[in-house]
């Protein structure tokens, strides 16, 4: 099984090259990726550690990370909603970090 490590230089490669950057922050990139394969194990699929899951892989399927989301968010706020992945410019602390706000539908949501 891959490990948090092994995950991040995968994801690195494929993200950086598409333009989206982990932050700076490696104790949090190393949090999510950890949820992300622990989320792996108990479903199946790598859906989101920031949002809830249904625990079904098509009611989930806009929040597999990359979530759906991912690209909006980082094109405004210069990061994604869980601030995994974000801009060179986020990075490089040339914009403000704002917070970003859930763009998942309410009804998405399984409440």
């Amino acid at each position: 099984m891959m490990d948090s490590a092994q995950l991040y230089e995968t994801l690195k490669k494929i993200q950086e090259a598409k333009g989206y950057f982990f932050s700076n922050d490696k104790d949090h990139v190393f949090e999510l990726l950890e949820a992300l394969l622990t989320n792996k194990e108990r479903y199946g699929y790598m859906v989101c550690p920031c949002r809830l899951s249904a625990g079904n892989r098509v009611a989930d399927k806009d929040i597999i990370c990359p979530c759906e989301y991912r690209a909006p968010d980082v094109e405004e706020f210069g990061s994604c909603y869980c601030n995994l992945y974000v801009s060179k410019e986020w990075n490089d602390e040339t914009i403000p970090h704002d917070y970003v706000p859930e763009r998942r539908p309410f009804e998405k949501m399984g409440f």
